[in-house]
């Protein structure tokens, strides 16, 4: 199977706090997206998080929000959402903003939350082969609307069904990943992965990046067809150029970032990076990403 297109500009997307108790300023931080620039806007999910706003709807909010920018999980928790079902509401949400729904999915964390909203507590092995089944399940909805899809599996069944929509945009499935099997199934059947500095330092992008080459290979598939998303958490300060990296983090000033998402482009093949900042003044750090870090790595990489 040869799938996939390759990889053009870097992308800069902005995480998005699904938190109730900051509605206003997820609001105020999508339309700063929107106008300042970033490509894309993501939010989590964990839907038995009692303080956390249902993802899906979070997002067709925003959708309303914004005009341009891309709308995505960073990553959808598939054992609360039926894969059937969670194709439809991607494509619908892709449909109804011309294209702009980037679908993140994840194997499941935090089991005993899933479970006691009602899903499934798996085993490692269980939750491997569960996704897997989802991915082509969501693939094949996709590539099947308007004909007949039937899926038999160990843990999801699809019966002829009609699907539709389809995605009017590029259709791309993300996979939250960090252990080599699901990494190796993410370079042989999704379109971009997602990892995060806390859980994935530098020095191991190496790792990842060859066992997603190896799945890629495996199905056939360049490389380039799979994006490597970063997400960057950390902050944005005047410091005269010092800054650290660690799990807790990017903490520097604009000089800093700059120097270190050139390192992760450059030398670990990174190409979509999602700042989460911290601190009292996200704002005032998110109008600077945009002023000096995107402009400064844009120049550098142009395409």
């Amino acid at each position: 199977m040869s799938r996939g297109r390759g990889v053009s500009k870097i992308w800069f997307g902005l995480d998005i706090n699904p938190a109730t108790a900051e509605v206003a300023s997820a609001l105020r931080r999508a339309q700063m997206a929107d106008r300042l620039g970033f490509d894309l806007i993501t939010a989590q999910d964990h839907p038995y998080n009692r303080h956390f706003l249902d993802t899906w709807t979070l997002l067709a909010v925003l959708a309303g929000y914004t005009e341009r920018v891309r709308l995505g999980t960073n990553v959808a928790n598939v054992p609360l959402r039926a894969p059937a079902l969670l194709a439809k509401q991607a494509a619908s949400l892709d449909v109804l903003t011309g294209g702009r729904m980037e679908l993140g999915i994840g194997a499941g964390a935090f089991w005993r939350g899933i479970a006691a909203l009602g899903g499934p507590e798996r085993a490692p092995r269980e939750a491997f082969l569960a996704f897997r089944e989802a991915l082509h399940i969501i693939r094949g909805m996709w590539d099947s609307a308007g004909q007949s899809f039937s899926f038999s599996g160990d843990f999801y069944t699809v019966n002829g069904v009609v699907p539709g929509p389809a995605p009017v945009g590029a259709g791309r499935i993300w996979v939250g990943a960090g252990g080599p099997k699901m990494l190796e199934l993410t370079g042989q059947l999704a379109d971009g992965i997602w990892t995060s500095v806390a859980y994935v330092l530098p020095e191991r992008l190496g790792w990842v990046n060859e066992l997603i080459d190896a799945g890629a290979a495996q199905a056939d598939r360049a490389p380039t067809a799979i994006r490597r998303g970063y997400n960057v958490m950390g902050s944005l300060h005047t410091s005269n150029g010092a800054g650290r990296l660690s799990e807790q983090g990017i903490h520097g000033d604009s000089i800093y970032w700059i120097e270190t998402l050139t390192r992760l482009h450059a030398d670990h093949r990174q190409d979509a990076f999602v700042f989460w900042p911290s601190g009292d003044d996200t704002e005032m750090q998110i109008e600077r990403f945009a002023h000096e870090v995107i402009p400064a790595i844009r120049e550098r990489f142009p395409t």
